[in-house]
C-alpha cells in the first residue's frame, strides 16, 4: 500500500472512528496495511481492486474472551 493511501486511510480512521487509531505499513506486504487502537492491534484493511473500483476492507477479528 502506498504511503498516501495509508496516510488518507490515517485520517479516515481518526475522522470517523477513533482519533487514537493508527495505521501502519505492513513489512514485506503491499497490499494491505495494519490498524492499531494506541499500542494494541485491531486489524488489517486490504486493498479490493476488483471490477476497476479501489476500496478498502478492514477485516477485524473478535476473540470469544474480549466479550466477557
Amino acid at each position: 500500500m502506498k504511503p498516501d493511501e495509508i496516510k488518507k486511510l490515517d485520517a479516515y480512521f481518526k475522522r470517523t472512528l477513533n482519533p487514537q487509531m493508527v495505521v501502519k505499513a505492513r513489512p514485506r506486504k503491499d497490499d494491505s496495511a495494519e490498524v492499531y487502537l494506541g499500542e494494541e492491534f485491531l486489524g488489517v484493511v486490504y486493498i479490493d481492486d476488483e471490477d476497476g473500483d479501489r476500496s478498502y476492507n478492514f477485516s477485524m477479528a473478535i476473540l470469544d474472551m474480549d466479550l466477557q
